[in-house]
């Protein structure tokens, strides 16, 4: 296995622009981030010494190409993206598949997986005049720091893609190396924006969708229906559990933010678990990796742990009411074991490896290469919406719960 260099928190997040079929995208990523993907591969313990030696397995063949065939029905655009990313770095499709069940993989054959070290993120949405904030950390397993880049793509279909049948994509997101878009922080031309906080359910299932390709549709979602409709997948659900904080820029009336938790299917429910609560004006959104309203059993550890102290200390601010309350927050060490922004030393085994900041009254997107509350971002990118037209019909009946 090649040796991957120590460099320490780089402050550079390349950006690809691209437009194309979902192959063509792919490839263009693959290409452009082979390096990173490469390294990226390389670096990470849990696809070496978990996941592969599982895959070699009969019992992790049979989790592998069940769920492979189950995505392949529901979104064959996905994983012709995933062959463009593999083809134009020219590393194994199964490496890259394999990332995307990390923790559905073990779980099914009864190992520990890598989110019961904690991995996972924090999000605080602030709904002020003025002062319309969705923020995040990004953490993740120490060896995605600075193996992350941003995709900015435009994908046009001749012929309607996947179950949802769409035929236009326009988005732009920040992605792991060789991981599909969606699966942190992104927004489209829509005006859609949000974020992702993995959850560890306790039972997860073979032939399920993968949360991965869940977000990963999410970003063609025209309005808030379409995107409760993406994440129920009736006919199938959830394979894992995750959280999204959202908003749509363009909707009608009051700004409105939305965390929806996510989990498998209950019993035989051939559909997620899905839990909607909704903020208006004046109130705020803090989640971290745990349920909050969805009773579904967690795996526990130290995700569990490290979710309810950053929801203690998060309680310890005021209400946040600006953007430099967000900042505050999310950059805030003071409980030392299991701070919001995570980094204490080189061997941590997770940190925070970056921050983003949309602005929804000014429509912008900043992103923290490192603590936002001593640094500068490294872009504020524009939002750039598909029209300013307003979005109809996107408003939920708060607190839903499926």
């Amino acid at each position: 296995m090649p040796v991957v260099e120590k460099i320490g928190r780089r402050n550079s997040i390349p950006i690809l622009y691209t437009r194309g079929t979902h192959y063509e995208v792919g490839f263009d990523v693959g290409r452009t981030f082979s390096s990173l993907i490469h390294s990226f591969l390389a670096a990470s313990p849990n696809l070496n010494k978990v996941l592969l030696p599982l895959y070699e397995t009969d019992a992790g063949k049979k989790v592998y190409e069940e769920t492979l065939t189950s995505v392949h029905k529901s979104f064959p655009q996905y994983v012709r993206e995933m062959e463009g990313t593999a083809d134009g770095a020219q590393v194994p499709f199964h490496k890259l598949f394999l990332l995307h069940i990390y923790e559905m993989l073990p779980n099914v054959l009864g190992q520990e997986s890598a989110n019961s070290h904690g991995t996972g993120c924090s999000t605080v949405c602030c709904n002020h005049p003025g002062e319309e904030i969705l923020g995040h950390t990004e953490d993740a397993l120490a060896e995605v720091l600075n193996h992350f880049y941003f995709v900015s793509a435009h994908i046009i279909s001749d012929l309607p893609q996947g179950r949802w049948k769409v035929t236009e994509e326009r988005f732009t997101s920040l992605c792991y190396a060789g991981h599909l878009p969606g699966y942190t922080m992104s927004y489209n031309h829509h005006g859609f924006v949000y974020s992702v906080n993995v959850i560890s359910a306790k039972i997860l299932a073979s032939g399920k969708t993968p949360r991965s390709f869940l977000t990963r549709a999410l970003l063609a979602a025209e309005n808030f229906a379409h995107a409760q409709e993406i994440l129920r997948d009736s006919g199938c659900g959830a394979g894992d559990a995750v959280s999204i904080n959202m908003t749509f820029l363009n909707q009608e009336g009051d700004r409105l933010f939305h965390n929806a938790e996510v989990g498998p299917p209950v019993g035989a429910a051939n559909e997620s678990s899905l839990s909607i609560f909704t903020t208006s004006p004046g109130e705020h959104i803090f989640h971290c990796n745990k349920y909050l309203r969805l009773q579904i059993p967690e795996a526990g550890g130290e995700i569990m742990t490290s979710s309810d102290h950053r929801h203690a200390a998060m309680k310890c601010f005021p209400h946040p009411a600006s953007r430099k309350d967000v900042i505050n927050i999310l950059g805030d060490q003071s409980n030392k074991e299991y701070p919001i922004f995570q980094e204490s030393g080189d061997d941590d085994y997770v940190k925070t490896v970056a921050v983003g900041i949309f602005d929804c009254v000014r429509q912008t997107w900043s992103i923290y290469a490192d603590n936002p509350k001593t640094n500068e971002p490294v872009v504020v990118l524009p939002l750039q919406l598909k029209s300013p037209s307003k979005v109809i019909g996107c408003c939920p009946t708060p607190n839903l719960q499926v």
